[in-house]
């Protein structure tokens, strides 16, 4: 028996390098930033999610080392037991505050925070109404709780409203409308404030995972709701991207909300607290990201500049104002094609494709980084180029 179930193992393992959808990793020598190191050479990076460029900034890393000799170095306990600290109450308070919401609450990663939202607050008398293109972890949350269930096609509020009028007419006691504040594989965002006057019509919960905004999106660097000027109920977010890019993950909401969290989401009863050093340094990237307007137009300064000379070379973008610029190239073959030419003109970079993606959809997504230089990007432009014209993209 278990040979048979290790050849069926590999016979899958091969079906997905035969179809090309094989991903494999690249070990990264040094820090995390704009440009990264595998083996003896410096790669151009251009696919992470260190927007603000915080992931190797001094500040964060001298908080995480006085961490360590102020609070040790891991919690070896869950919250509840033995496992809070000052430090993870100040950086819930900051969080909450930051956000415009009354608190917030830590977990390991955003996908635990999805995956322990929904199964406490909502039981099967309600419904949760979901956009179809929602991250895997809202997903999969979505599946551990008892609600009904109701997708609408991304970002279609005549879809949204259907969906709405249907769990109202099934009789749901609460509604949650469930989206995420920037589509990640396509670097479009939600249409909050519509969202927001709709469930508000039909008296529904907005939910918002805001992992791909939070630290640049808004005036303030408060994420989507800000961008557009709402309020919603329930905030996700990440530690992990642009406020600092380490691990971490929260819900910042009402009180009770968070309350109830406390008592009752699994992820945050059965898993250790985060340690010191990611709480110390978020509360310093936070305080990077109240003051860090120039940051943040640097940004979105680059993300124009290489959406622009992107488009001026001929490839096929998805529209959009984030600085998630996806390349849209069609098969997973020569996306990673174009991904392994790009890593031999100095550039790193990776192809999404299915299952990350639709069939027929991959991309190599590209994302700016507040730390690079605009020859960083004319140098990233050119190995485009020349990468494009080499795999036939262009």
């Amino acid at each position: 028996m278990t040979t048979a179930f290790h050849e069926h193992l590999k016979q899958v393992l091969t079906d997905i390098s035969d179809a090309g959808l094989y991903k494999t990793e690249r070990a990264i020598s040094g820090p995390q930033r704009g440009y990264v190191t595998v083996g003896d050479t410096a790669f151009l990076n251009l696919c992470a999610n260190n927007y603000l460029g915080l992931a190797d900034d001094e500040r964060l890393e001298h908080a995480a080392k006085n961490a360590i000799d102020d609070f040790g170095y891991g919690m070896a306990s869950v919250r509840f037991i033995c496992g809070t600290q000052t430090l993870h109450r100040e950086l819930e308070n900051d969080l909450a505050q930051f956000l415009g919401m009354d608190d917030s609450i830590l977990f390991a990663a955003c996908f635990d925070a999805n995956g322990g939202l929904f199964e406490p607050l909502l039981g099967p008398e309600d419904a949760i109404i979901s956009d179809a293109l929602n991250h895997a972890s809202i997903i999969d949350g979505i599946r551990l709780c008892k609600a009904k269930r109701y997708r609408y096609a991304n970002a279609n509020m005549e879809d949204l409203r259907l969906k709405l009028s249907q769990a109202r007419a099934d009789g749901a006691r609460f509604v949650m409308i469930a989206t995420d504040g920037v589509f990640s594989m396509d670097g479009t965002l939600a249409p909050l404030a519509e969202i927001r006057a709709l469930a508000d019509e039909f008296d529904a919960l907005v939910m918002v995972d805001d992992c791909h905004a939070t630290g640049f999106m808004g005036a303030t660097g408060a994420g989507t709701p800000e961008h557009v000027g709402i309020k919603v109920d329930v905030l996700t977010g990440t530690l992990g991207k642009a406020l600092g890019g380490a691990i971490g993950g929260y819900i910042a909401a009402s009180q009770p909300v968070v309350d109830l969290l406390r008592q009752r989401a699994r992820p945050y009863l059965f898993s250790n607290a985060l340690p010191p050093v990611v709480c110390a340094a978020g509360i310093e990237a936070l305080n990077i990201v109240r003051e860090g307007h120039d940051l943040r137009a640097r940004l979105f300064e680059n993300a124009t500049f290489w959406r622009a000379g992107l488009k001026r070379l001929g490839f096929e973008l998805l529209p959009g104002e984030h600085p998630i610029v996806p390349v849209m190239i069609g098969e997973a073959r020569q996306a990673q094609e174009m991904a392994t030419r790009l890593f031999e003109l100095g550039v790193y970079v990776a192809g999404f494709f299915y299952p990350v993606v639709p069939h027929g959809m991959a991309r190599i997504r590209t994302q700016m980084n507040a730390s690079l230089t605009k020859g960083d990007l004319e140098r990233g432009l050119a190995a485009f180029e020349q990468a494009g014209r080499d795999t036939g993209v262009l």
